[in-house]
Order: C-alpha cells, then sequence, then structure tokens
C-alpha cells in the first residue's frame, strides 16, 4: 500500500479547516427563531446560541396562570436551539464528514 502524500494531505486538511471556518463565521452571522403556541411565544437566537428577542403575545399573559407561560417561553426557547443545532448539522455536517477522508 503507498504511502500517502504528506503535502497533499496537509493542503487538505488547510483547505477543510478553512471551509470549516467559514460555515463557523456563517452559523455565528445567522440568527434562528423558535415559537410555541402556534406563534404565541417567539425567541430569536443568534448563531452563538445568544437570546436576541423574545416575543410575548398579550393574549397568553395571564396572572392567574404563569405557568402556561413558562412553559410556552421553554417551548419557544427549545424550538429555536434546535433550528439552530439543525443549521449547524447543515452547514458542518457535510465538512465533518469530510474529515473520514483526510485519514482522521
Amino acid at each position: 500500500m503507498p504511502q500517502p502524500d504528506m503535502n497533499q494531505i496537509m493542503a487538505q486538511a488547510q483547505q477543510m479547516q478553512q471551509k470549516l471556518q467559514e460555515a463557523q463565521a456563517e452559523i455565528a452571522a445567522s440568527t434562528v427563531e423558535g415559537t410555541s403556541g402556534n406563534g404565541l411565544v417567539k425567541v430569536t437566537l443568534a448563531g452563538s446560541g445568544a437570546v436576541q428577542d423574545v416575543t410575548v403575545d398579550p393574549s397568553v399573559v395571564d396572572p392567574e396562570d404563569v405557568e402556561t407561560l413558562q412553559d410556552l417561553i421553554i417551548g419557544a426557547f427549545q424550538a429555536a436551539n434546535d433550528n439552530l443545532q439543525q443549521l449547524s448539522q447543515e452547514k458542518m455536517g457535510p465538512l465533518t464528514q469530510g474529515l473520514g477522508g483526510l485519514g482522521f
């Protein structure tokens, strides 16, 4: 079995690293939303995962039922987080799968 060309492997690794950095920058510049209660609560996350905005429809604000509002906020945050993970997988997945071809 012939030995792999180390220069070629290094060049591929550098290209992969550049593509990963570009994908990470694209994710960081993105925003995702998650909603719950048929859109009554919306959470917007930055690509970094930081919460940028929370919007609550006034119709779900009931001082007698704070628990429901709390559940809706948690649901919207979880949906936004799921969307962020999906975005990351879409951008990074093909690149990280390609690392196997470099012998890693």
